[in-house]
C-alpha cells in the first residue's frame, strides 16, 4: 500500500521482469540464497495488472484454457483441462465457467470474477509467487498516507521482520542452497503458438454475429449506392460508356481500402492490448497475435469481396467473360486487404486507432490521386508524381482492371444526335487503353505480381513495427 505516484507499479513492473533490460536497477534479487539475474526474474516472479485485458466473446474456461496452452507445452489436453478446473476451483470460478467474459455491449461476468479470472490466467503460468495484484485505491488514499508510516515503523521493529532478515541471512550462508523454482520452461514453439492464437482469434470473433454479417456485408452495401446511380452501362460512347465504366473501376479501387481500415480499427485494439499484457508476461510476442489475426480474415476478406464483386460486375453489365470477372475480383480484393494490412502496420507504433484511421484514409486518397490516373494521366504528371505512382498498389491495380474491361471492347457512336466534338473519334478499346495507359496491355502479368507483392510487402513491415512496438511498449 502506498500513494499514487510513489512508485508501486514500477517495483513490480521490476521484480516481475516486465522493464526487460530498459532502465538502471540497484540492488539484487536472491531466491532461496541463489543471486537472480536480471533476465530471469521474469521467469520467477508475476503479478495481475491494474486493468483487466480480456477477450469479450470468450467464456471463463475457454480463456483459462487458452493461456495455459500458450503457457504449457508437453502437456496432454486432458492434463490441460485437469489444471484449468484446478485454478477455478481455487479461485471460486467454477458457477461462471461457461459464462462469457462479457464487455461494455453486452453483459458478462462481474468485475469481481473478471479480477479473479486475471489472477488465475497468471497462476496458470507456474509462477514460484504471484507477486501482488496491482489496484487504484484513490478513494483511500488520505487514510493510506497517514497509516504507512505507523505500519513501517511497527514492523521494521516487530519480532516478525527481524526474524525474516535472519533467515534471509542464513539462506545466504547455506551451501546447498535449494534450487530456484523457476516457471515452467515447458514453453510451445512459435508455430504452436500461432495456431493456439489463430483457434482464439477465431473463437472469439466469430461469436459477434453482427460483426461478421457487417463484415461480409459491407462491401456488399456499397455496391448496392454504385448499381442504384449507374443502372446499366451501356455501349454507345455519347452516352457515358467509356466515362460509366472508368468511374465504376474508380469507386471500386477508392472504397475497398476504407472497408478494410474500418474492420481493422473495429476489431483490432482490444487484441493489441492483450497482446501487449501477454507478451510483457513472455507467452508470445506481439508480431505472433499480427500474424494470427491476418490468418483470421483472409477467409471473410475473400468472401466479402466476393460477394461485392459478383454483385456489382453482373449487375451493371461489365464484360461478360468469365476470366474478365475473376480478374476483377481478383484485383479488387488486394486493395481491401493493403487498407486493413497498412492499418494493422501503423497501429504497432501509433496508439490511436483515430490517428491511424486518418492516416489510412489520407494515404489511401493520395495514392487514387496520383497512382490511377483517372484524375490526371501519367504523362501530364510531373516527374517526381510519375515516379511516386510506382510506390501505389492503385497504379497496378488500376491498369489491370482498365484493361480487363477493355480490352476487345468495340464502342458504338449514336448519330441521332449531336455528340461532343471529338467524342467519337476513338470507339475501340485497345485504343482508350493506349491513349491513357500505353504499354498496359503488354505489362498485364507483371502488373497482377506487382500488385500482389504489396501484401508480403505490408507483413513483413508488420512484423519490424510490432517489434519496434516491443521496444516502444518497454520504453
Amino acid at each position: 500500500l502506498c500513494v499514487p505516484g510513489s512508485g508501486k507499479t514500477t517495483l513490480l513492473d521490476a521484480i516481475s521482469g516486465r522493464i526487460g533490460n530498459s532502465g538502471t536497477l540497484l540492488g539484487d534479487v536472491s531466491v532461496n540464497g541463489r543471486k537472480l539475474k536480471r533476465e530471469q526474474y521474469q521467469d520467477c516472479f508475476s503479478y495481475v495488472l491494474q486493468s483487466d485485458n480480456l477477450l469479450s466473446y470468450l467464456t471463463v474456461e475457454e480463456t483459462l484454457t487458452y493461456t495455459a496452452q500458450l503457457a504449457l507445452r508437453q502437456h496432454s489436453a486432458d492434463v490441460i483441462h485437469k489444471k484449468v478446473l484446478a485454478v477455478m476451483a481455487e479461485l471460486s470460478l467454477g458457477h461462471v465457467a461457461h459464462s462469457v467474459i462479457g464487455g461494455r455491449i453486452f453483459p458478462g461476468i462481474s468485475g469481481g470474477e473478471r479480477r479473479r479470472v486475471s489472477i488465475a490466467m497468471q497462476l496458470l503460468q507456474d509462477p514460484m509467487d504471484l507477486t501482488s495484484v496491482d489496484t487504484r485505491c484513490s478513494e483511500r488514499e488520505a487514510t493510506t498516507y497517514s497509516r504507512m508510516h505507523e505500519i513501517t515503523s511497527s514492523y521494521q521493529d516487530s519480532e516478525i521482520n527481524q526474524s525474516m532478515l535472519r533467515q534471509i541471512e542464513q539462506s545466504c550462508q547455506r551451501t546447498d542452497k535449494p534450487s530456484i523454482p523457476f516457471k515452467s520452461k515447458e514453453s510451445p514453439s512459435g508455430l504452436a503458438k500461432l495456431a493456439v492464437l489463430l483457434r482464439r482469434t477465431v473463437r472469439n470473433l466469430s461469436r459477434d454475429r453482427m460483426g461478421v454479417l457487417m463484415r461480409l456485408s459491407q462491401n456488399l452495401i456499397y455496391g448496392l449506392f454504385v448499381a442504384f446511380f449507374v443502372m446499366r452501362l451501356d455501349d454507345d460512347i455519347t452516352k457515358g460508356a467509356v466515362q460509366d465504366r472508368i468511374g465504376i473501376i474508380y469507386q471500386a479501387m477508392g472504397a475497398s481500402p476504407y472497408t478494410g481500415m474500418l474492420n481493422a480499427v473495429a476489431l483490432f485494439p482490444a487484441l493489441r492490448a492483450m497482446a501487449d499484457q501477454e507478451s510483457k508476461d513472455g507467452l508470445y510476442q506481439k508480431w505472433q497475435m499480427f500474424l494470427a489475426y491476418i490468418f483470421h480474415i483472409l477467409p471473410f476478406s475473400i468472401i466479402s469481396v466476393f460477394i461485392f464483386s459478383s454483385f456489382l460486375y453482373w449487375t451493371v453489365g461489365m464484360n461478360p467473360e468469365m476470366w474478365r470477372f475473376l480478374c476483377f475480383s481478383a484485383v479488387i480484393l488486394v486493395p481491401h486487404l493493403v487498407g486493413e494490412l497498412l492499418t494493422l502496420v501503423l497501429m504497432g507504433v501509433v496508439q490511436d486507432p483515430n490517428m491511424v484511421n486518418t492516416g489510412v484514409a489520407l494515404l489511401n486518397v493520395a495514392g487514387i490521386m496520383v497512382g490511377s490516373g483517372f484524375l490526371r494521366s501519367y504523362q501530364q504528371m510531373p516527374v517526381v508524381f510519375q515516379w511516386l505512382s510506382y510506390l501505389t498498389f492503385q497504379k497496378y491495380g488500376c491498369e489491370l482492371l482498365i484493361v480487363t474491361e477493355f480490352h476487345g471492347l468495340n464502342f458504338t457512336c449514336s448519330t441521332g444526335s449531336i455528340p461532343l466534338p471529338g467524342a467519337c473519334l476513338m470507339t475501340d478499346g485497345d485504343d482508350i487503353i493506349d491513349q491513357g495507359y500505353p504499354g498496359a496491355l503488354d505489362r498485364y502479368t507483371l502488373d497482377f505480381l506487382l500488385l500482389y507483392s504489396f501484401l508480403p510487402a505490408l507483413v513483413l513491415l508488420g512484423v519490424i513495427s510490432y517489434k519496434i512496438r516491443d521496444c516502444l511498449v518497454q520504453h
